[in-house]
């Protein structure tokens, strides 16, 4: 089980209480009794982020469900163009109802907004650093010509993230269109709809929400993040006495894809006091 290429995942289509058809990648041997582990990205990502974190859990025996948010890679687009926190946890019942009783949400950025697990996020955000995800989000809105263009991008935005020598992978969160450029692969009402969820500006709703929140609670924040600082944790502490908080040294707001292992080593600590897989 140590092999973290070992884990087989199977891909099926869902349908939202709208009829908006979701995709998602379900681990493959998971006992029928095993705990479910939901993954769920943030805005302008898609469930490709959470790939070893998803073939971790799996080795580790999680029922792992790894999602492709609305509006997002492959899953279908909101006809209308509107997004909110209510249309995204909608979304997730009739998946829930299919799986065992013991479930983990987690949710980087925008599906940390209706996740357990909350990885960079936190009701009160920073504001400087929100409008620093949404200029990101909303430039290039003519795509990119080349697969190094969009590359180029991301190294701009992250630039202590090291570049990788290979570049295939980001083919994942970009499609080709009839112009033959490469634009993200995520619905721009995501950004710019009635409502923002990335990154989510709906806080009232999530405090609210989170003052209702009685099991255990994780926060993973970056210590690099421009979103969560330390007004924004002692708000939610205030909010939720249970919460645990898992700082990660050199990680930004992505944390997964900044300090992979240290993220999965403070994921399977928690749940595996939490909601140990057996």
């Amino acid at each position: 089980m140590s092999d973290l290429h070992s884990p087989r995942f199977d891909t099926r289509r869902l349908a939202a209480p709208d009829g908006v058809v979701l995709q998602a990648d379900f681990a493959a041997g998971a006992t029928p009794d095993a705990p479910a582990v939901v993954l769920l990205h943030g805005g302008g990502q898609t469930r490709h982020s959470w790939g070893k974190a998803a073939r971790t859990l799996a080795a580790r025996g999680y029922g792992v469900v790894n999602l492709d948010l609305r509006g997002h890679g492959d899953s279908g687009w909101s006809p209308d163009g509107r997004y909110s926190l209510g249309l995204l946890a909608r979304d997730l019942q009739p998946l829930l109802q299919t799986l065992p009783p013991r479930v983990a949400l987690v949710g980087a950025s925008m599906g940390g907004a209706a996740a357990l697990v909350l990885v960079d996020i936190v009701p009160r955000m920073e504001i400087n650093g929100a409008e620093k995800i949404r200029g990101f989000m909303r430039a290039h809105p003519d795509g990119f010509a080349t697969l190094e263009d969009a590359a180029d991008a991301i190294t701009a935005y992250y630039p202590h993230r090291p570049r990788p020598k290979d570049i295939g992978g980001l083919r994942k969160n970009l499609r080709e269109r009839d112009d033959g450029r490469l634009r993200w692969h995520w619905d721009p009402h995501v950004i710019d709809g009635p409502h923002t969820v990335e990154p989510p500006t709906f806080s009232d709703a999530l405090v609210e929400a989170s003052r209702q929140v009685r099991i255990p609670t994780m926060l993973v924040r970056g210590l690099e993040s421009d979103i969560v600082g330390e007004a924004g944790v002692a708000a939610l502490r205030a909010d939720l006495p249970q919460l645990e908080v898992f700082d990660i040294a050199g990680a930004g707001h992505m944390v997964a894809g900044d300090r992979n292992d240290a993220f999965n080593e403070g994921i399977l600590a928690f749940l595996g006091r939490q909601l140990p897989s057996g």
